[in-house]
């Protein structure tokens, strides 16, 4: 197979303000496999946990560094591929597109849509958030009418963990609960409360309607053994529902956290691509966890290929694209709040 790179540069039509920093544009890197006349399209993402960061220039270097040693290979051997992948250390997003790029190609070969392939049935698809980011409480409010008007939605996930505290994070929830106050709610602290905070802010959450929260305490240095203890306590004393994204990369942290939380969020670019995002899905519910699919600055090509595993979902947090202004991508298409693949072959995505 040949394999080909390029960059894209996306901008958001509203800067995301989390924990940890604003983002107003990316750099997402593009691989296309080719094979027989096929191509594949993958995509791989930019992004930063911890000790965890990888830019666009890592990525970029190591997949043009990597992509010799697997052209030798033919696009169906997807398990020798995958171990030369994981034997070279390569980050995570630079996996995840090689691996939709194949899974692509695979679906294109056979004529057939992905979700199709694996015999699952889109009418199971639960509608997907949208994010309203880390802002003064008239400028959420804002965003949560820009976001209603773009796009309809009735599910909104709202970013806390504020430098100035969480009586900031209070003000700025209900100033979003007023103005929607028939919207289905979650919130994402991105790791920015302390044990005791995320305790009383559970609470209070669960008094104004909130789901669930997300990674509300930092990912601990030594998962599973004390690095993540207080996601037991606080999981034993919490009135909401606990999920973990920072937390979680792939199904080997699904066991370890299994009894710390109620779910895991599932993210190509953290997990390495579709065929590690299936086990994740296998493992948690095995664990008896629920599933979310989540997002970085994604484009089309990548929340497009999390939507066709997306009837496995409990929950889906699959905006990105939405707040782009510039997505070269056309893929699966907002319906009612869902975001729906299309029927055709392999993600069904294409060029503007």
């Amino acid at each position: 197979m040949r394999i080909s790179i390029e960059t894209f540069t996306v901008n958001k039509r509203f800067p995301l303000t989390i924990s940890r920093g604003t983002t107003a544009q990316t750099t997402n890197v593009w691989v296309r496999v080719i094979e027989d006349g096929i191509e594949g399209w993958g995509e791989g993402t930019p992004f930063s946990i911890g000790e965890q960061r990888q830019t666009t220039e890592s990525i970029l270097e190591q997949l043009q560094q990597i992509a010799p040693s697997l052209e030798k290979f033919h696009t169906w051997e997807r398990q020798q591929i995958e171990s030369v992948l994981q034997e070279a250390l390569l980050p995570s997003s630079a996996q995840a597109a090689i691996d939709v790029a194949l899974h692509d190609w695979m679906g294109k070969r056979l004529g057939l849509p992905l979700w199709r392939l694996w015999g699952l049935d889109c009418s199971r698809i639960v509608p997907t958030s949208v994010t309203i980011g880390i802002n003064s409480p008239t400028a959420a409010v804002e965003r949560s009418r820009d976001w209603r008007q773009l796009t309809g939605a009735k599910v909104l996930k709202v970013k806390l963990g504020s430098s100035l505290g969480i009586e900031a994070d209070q003000a700025m929830l209900m100033a979003i609960r007023e103005e929607a106050p028939e919207a289905i709610l979650s919130v994402d602290a991105n790791g920015g409360w302390n044990l005791e905070d995320a305790v009383m802010m559970c609470a209070w959450l669960s008094r104004l309607g909130v789901k669930y929260v997300e990674q509300p305490l930092p990912r601990g240095e030594n998962l599973g053994v004390m690095g993540e203890s207080p996601l037991r306590e606080l999981k034993a004393r919490s009135h909401l529902p606990i999920f973990v994204d920072e937390s979680c990369f792939t199904s080997r942290d699904i066991p370890l956290l299994a009894d710390k939380v109620h779910g895991v969020n599932i993210k190509l670019m953290k997990c390495g691509g579709l065929t590690e995002a299936i086990r994740m899905v296998h493992t948690a519910k095995a664990c008896g966890l629920q599933v979310m699919f989540g997002c970085y600055s994604d484009s089309v090509i990548s929340n497009t290929a999390a939507a066709q595993l997306s009837p496995l979902a409990d929950y889906l947090d699959l905006d990105s694209h939405l707040n782009l202004i510039d997505d070269p991508f056309t893929g699966a298409s907002l319906q009612d709040g869902r975001l729906l693949p299309n029927d055709l072959p392999g993600l069904g995505i294409s060029k503007n």
